[in-house]
Parts: structure tokens; C-alpha cells; sequence
């Protein structure tokens, strides 16, 4: 099939909230309110990806 990746992109919501938790295909996480945001961050990878301890 074309145009698979293998990249897996989470959104999850969180009961009794109107935020949504994201996890990108490298493992960074983002909490966002708004869904485009949240894609707009998932699909910029990797900017804005800081994850812990990697020293940005």
C-alpha cells in the first residue's frame, strides 16, 4: 500500500476536560484545547518535539 508511514499518532481526550493529549510517533507528548492545533504540532515533527532529558 502507498503512502504508509508506520508512524503512529495518538490523540486522546481526557474526561471532564476540553483537553486533548497528543502522543507523536517519536514518543513527545503535547496537551492541547484545540484539535488543529494538535494536529498542527503532531505533523510538524520534529519541531517543537522537546522531549525530557535531551537537553533543549
Amino acid at each position: 500500500m502507498s503512502g504508509r508511514t508506520g508512524e503512529v499518532y495518538r490523540v486522546d481526550w481526557l474526561p471532564g476536560t476540553d483537553v486533548l493529549h497528543g502522543t507523536c510517533h517519536c514518543g513527545a507528548e503535547h496537551t492541547a484545547e484545540d484539535p488543529v492545533a494538535m494536529w498542527d504540532w503532531m505533523l510538524a515533527h520534529p519541531l517543537g518535539h522537546d522531549l525530557p532529558g535531551n537537553g533543549s
